[in-house]
């Protein structure tokens, strides 16, 4: 076969089916949006043979073709569509192969559409350890299709697989499964009458499923709903008869190819592991522990690469500022792309210590065992179980977060979830954290151990936890719905990390952060510059005419007398302007104008505001002593009381104002495109300014 070959991947959750697509696919991937949905799609290519291109389409993980969200739909409309630019040639159903009896459920409903079909038994290395024996032969021949035994973690069979996929027929070779037209033999065959199908099952779903597939028409659905009242076809009862055949098949079919090893019967590492890791005291602690080693980590290890980066930048801006002929441009280059750029890409190794144990946590198993732990607290504030993914994604960032509550069907639980996933503290509140620990916490430890550092962290990422349980518990009063949720999620086993995987992970982490908050950063410093170097033609003349007297020249020395105009010039230019307008509104929580300009740049984006004030700073600071972001805010003073900017209250208002204040556009833009609403981005951005509003004032007050 020459040319190219569309290959769909589907499987279960947590069978490896990712696994098996990045070591199909290696980097050449892309991921989109299926057509006319907001569901991510994962697309690659693989060159399965010489003269053989495979497009791999990586389906969303599912249990079964009768979907239950709208992820879950997209996978019977890809294998539906004849017309569609996804119609797969090919499908690779991925098991794992220590779980078969489950895992089979969803293949002989895959087989059953008459689609050319590989089954790929992945995690083969477990079910050996496990001591299952399965005949690959004999399975082979029972179910007439290729079978290819797979350890995507360790990338063996992969190989074997792509032969499979190259010398696979355009032509379906899988025997039935089950007797479908049994279960509704008059409907199914007016369908098949009516519609091209290419299986008396591909009829019945779609008289299952027909409201749900964008492929038919409007005409069409009404056709087929006209035609279940004709036979009283009851949906549910359906499901249940097919269901039961199903597993009636399934235990057949395991019986003769299967056999369980007795010697390596047991309970397994993993049974025993979770009566520790998710008992419902201990497992709770030893969460938080974990939490608190991460950022223990966050500041121990961090400072050395932090300091490291610090003496590059100081070193280039003392350079450029050397060799650069003094004016405009080199002003604008040290000042604002330079000044704002180190002030982010600073707290880059502590980014990438956090991905690191995310990872890790994920890649072990782990995260899941928290996710299930949590189902219980969730369900007291009335939200789904299925909230927790979102929420603990949350803390890498909200967007992808919110994506992710696609799953949860009850629609009062996700738009709950929405709404209070962006009180959990995400990584681009690190910096700003880090940054105002660094200014009013002694790095001290408790008993020589605990850092103070760490634990104020620590404290902020579970204040945003508890904060978002509190909210959805104050919503679950006001958003009403009949519908109930329910929770359905399987643990994997535990896993050794792949540091290969995790390294991967950490490198497009890191690089998302650099370059996607590097551009708005950037971006907003330029303009921060600009409005912080100029303003009003006649105040900025006045305020030179007035450093340029003699009195001026005796009062100060030459760099008080620069720093006095420079300090004066950003007073009266437009930011300063800015900052001076708001001023009285956040006076109250301990905010002066400079911190009320980076308030507003930061809500493009909330690491902007440590770029905002290393500018701002820059513009009015002394040329002649160029010194870190960290170092100029520590030395900041107040010119009318000469009491330092960010005190201990003030620093802590403002990390309490971010843990709480909706700085984030892209946030706000993907709430939209989920609810297709822009009431709930608008609810969002009020309670949560309020809320971060009244926070932030309470605790300056009592703190000052």
């Amino acid at each position: 076969m020459n040319g190219t070959l569309k290959v769909a991947l589907i499987g279960n959750p947590n069978t490896g089916k990712s696994t098996l697509f990045n070591d199909l696919t290696g980097l050449n991937q892309k991921i989109g949006n299926f057509p006319g949905v907001t569901v991510d799609k994962k697309t690659g290519f693989s060159k399965v043979s010489p003269e053989l291109t495979a497009e791999i389409i990586d389906l969303p993980g599912i249990y079964s073709l009768y979907a239950k969200s709208r992820d879950e739909q997209i996978a019977f409309e890809v294998l539906y569509d004849k017309k569609g630019s996804l119609k797969p040639d090919l499908v690779v159903v991925v098991v794992d192969a220590s779980n078969l009896k489950r895992n089979m459920l969803l293949y002989t409903q895959v087989a059953d559409l008459n689609i050319p079909v590989i089954l790929a038994l992945n995690m083969i290395d477990v079910a050996d350890s496990n001591g299952l024996k399965i005949n690959i032969d004999k399975l082979s021949k029972k179910l007439g299709v290729t079978v290819i035994p797979v350890n995507a973690r360790d990338n063996k069979g992969v190989e074997k697989l792509k032969e499979a996929i190259a010398y696979s027929t355009k032509i379906a070779t899988q025997n039935k499964t089950i007797e479908v037209e049994e279960i509704a033999p008059m409907l199914i065959n007016e369908i098949a009458d009516n519609f091209e199908v290419n299986s008396s099952y591909e009829a019945l779903q779609l008289a299952h499923q027909h409201e749900n597939l964008s492929s038919l028409s409007e005409e069409q659905s009404d056709l087929v709903e006209t035609l279940e009242q004709k036979y009283s076809f009851h949906s549910s009862k359906a499901q249940a008869q097919e269901t039961i055949a199903r597993y009636n098949f399934i235990n057949d079919l395991l019986f003769d190819c299967v056999k369980q090893d007795e010697s390596a019967k047991g309970e397994t590492f993993s049974n025993k592991l979770d009566k520790v890791l998710t008992h419902r005291v201990f497992g709770l602690i030893i969460f938080v522990v974990i939490l608190f080693i991460v950022f223990q980590s966050i500041f121990t290890f961090a400072e050395y690469p932090m300091n490291f980066i610090e003496g590059l930048f100081l070193q280039l801006e003392q350079l450029l500022a050397n060799i650069l002929p003094a004016g405009v441009l080199t002003n604008l280059l040290i000042d604002g792309v330079i000044a704002g750029l180190s002030g982010v890409l600073v707290f880059v190794p502590q980014i990438l210590i956090l991905f690191l144990f995310i990872a890790i946590l994920e890649d072990t198993g782990y995260m899941a065992r928290v996710t299930f732990m949590m189902d219980k607290i969730m369900r007291k504030v009335g939200l789904n179980g299925k909230s927790v993914v979102p929420l603990i994604s949350g803390v890498a960032c909200a967007v992808p977060a919110i994506m992710s509550t696609r799953t949860i069907e009850n629609w009062k639980d996700r738009v709950i979830t929405i709404l209070v996933t962006p009180l959990m503290s995400c990584s681009a509140r690190l910096p700003v954290y880090t940054l105002l620990i660094s200014l009013v916490v002694p790095s001290k430890r408790l008993f020589g151990v605990l850092s103070l550092q760490g634990l104020t962290l620590l404290a902020m990422y579970l204040l945003g936890f508890f904060a978002a349980i509190g909210a959805a518990w104050v919503m679950k009063k006001i958003v009403k719905s009949r519908e109930k949720g329910y929770f359905i999620m399987e643990l994997p086993i535990y896993r050794m990390p792949r540091w290969s995987h995790i390294g991967l992970q950490m490198f497009e982490k890191a690089k998302t952060f650099v370059f996607e908050a590097g551009k708005v950063i950037i971006a907003v410093s330029v303009i921060l510059w600009v409005l912080s170097t100029y303003g009003p033609s006649e105040k900025m003349d006045a305020i030179n005419a007035k450093y340029a007297t003699p009195e001026m020249a005796k009062q100060f020395n030459p760099d008080q007398l620069q720093q006095h105009l420079k300090s004066e010039r950003l007073e009266a230019s437009y930011a300063g302007m800015l900052g001076r307008t708001i001023e009285p509104a956040i006076r109250p929580l301990g905010y002066d104008w400079k911190i009320g300009i980076a308030l507003i740049t930061s809500f493009a984006a909330r690491e902007v505001f440590v770029g905002t004030m290393a500018t701002i700073y820059s513009v009015e600071g002394d040329d002649s002593n160029i010194v870190s972001v960290r170092e100029k805010l520590s030395a900041a003073t107040n010119p009318q009381t000469g009491v330092k900017v960010f005190t201990f209250a003030t620093a802590f208002s403002l990390m309490i104002f971010y843990a709480f204040a909706m700085q984030c556009m892209s946030t706000l833009a993907v709430v939209y495109r989920e609810t297709k609403s822009w009431k709930w981005p608008v609810i969002m951005l009020v309670y949560m300014t309020g809320v971060a509003y009244l926070a932030s004032l309470v605790v300056y007050q009592l703190l000052k």
